[in-house]
C-alpha cells in the first residue's frame, strides 16, 4: 500500500492535505510481470504523480465543505485513472480511499469556533424547546386537575340536593303518617284540622323566640 499527501486549493480559496491510500498489485500473468518489471522503473512514483494530478485537477473544483461530502467521487476518480494508465504497465488498482482531510490550521480553528457556536445556538433552542413542552404540560395538568374539582363540586352539591330532597320526603312521609293516625284515632276530624293541630307546637315555638328576641322597631 502506498500513501500519497496531497496539497491543494479549494474553490473557495482554502488550503488543505489530501492523504490518499493506494492499493496496488502486479497482475498474476507472466505478460503482466514482464511489463511490470521492464516498463516502469519507479511504479511508486509513477502512482504518486497520477494521483496528485487528480487531486489537483479535482478538488479546485469543490468547495471545502463539498469536499468532505465528495470524498467518495475524489477516490473512485483516482482509481479510474490509475487503473487505466497503470494496467498498461501489468499493475492492478485495488482500492484508492481517502483516508484524510486536513485544512491548514487558521482554517481548521475557524471552522471549529462556527460548529461550536452552531452547538450553542442548538443547545439554547433545544432548551427553549424543552421549557415549551415543560410549560404545556403544567397547563394541561392544572386544567385536568381544575377539571377534576369541578367534577368534585358538581358531585358534592348534588349528592346535597338528594339529601335535601329525601329529607323533606321523610317530613312529608312522617306528617302524612300522622295525619292518618290522628283521624283514625278521633272520628270526626278532617285532614286540614289534623294538620293545624300538628303545627300549634311549631306556631308557639315562634311565638316563644319572637318574646324572647323581639325585633328592633325602627
Amino acid at each position: 500500500m502506498l500513501e500519497i499527501n496531497a496539497d491543494t486549493k479549494t474553490k473557495d480559496n482554502v488550503f488543505v492535505g489530501i492523504k490518499v491510500a493506494v492499493q496496488y498489485q502486479v497482475n498474476g500473468d507472466s505478460q503482466s510481470i514482464q511489463d511490470a518489471m521492464y516498463k516502469l522503473t519507479n511504479p511508486r512514483a509513477q502512482i504518486e504523480s497520477y494521483v496528485l494530478d487528480v487531486v489537483r485537477s479535482s478538488v479546485p473544483k469543490i468547495d471545502l465543505d463539498n469536499v468532505f461530502l465528495e470524498k467518495e467521487e475524489i477516490a473512485a476518480s483516482i482509481k479510474e485513472m490509475l487503473g487505466e494508465t497503470m494496467g498498461r504497465f501489468g499493475y492492478s488498482i485495488l482500492a484508492t480511499p481517502v483516508t484524510d482531510i486536513e485544512p491548514n490550521m487558521e482554517v481548521k480553528r475557524a471552522m471549529n469556533e462556527i460548529n461550536k457556536a452552531k452547538r450553542l445556538r442548538q443547545a439554547a433552542v433545544d432548551e427553549g424547546e424543552a421549557i415549551k413542552i415543560r410549560s404545556i404540560k403544567e397547563a394541561e395538568a392544572e386544567a385536568a386537575r381544575t377539571e377534576i374539582q369541578a367534577k368534585a363540586d358538581a358531585e358534592a352539591k348534588f349528592m346535597q340536593g338528594q339529601g335535601i330532597a329525601r329529607q323533606r320526603q321523610a317530613i312529608v312521609s312522617g306528617l302524612r303518617d300522622s295525619v292518618n293516625c290522628f283521624k283514625a284515632d278521633v272520628a270526626g276530624v278532617d285532614s286540614k284540622q289534623v294538620i293545624g293541630v300538628l303545627l300549634v307546637p311549631q306556631r308557639a315555638g315562634f311565638v316563644l323566640c319572637a318574646r324572647v328576641f323581639p325585633v328592633a322597631r325602627r
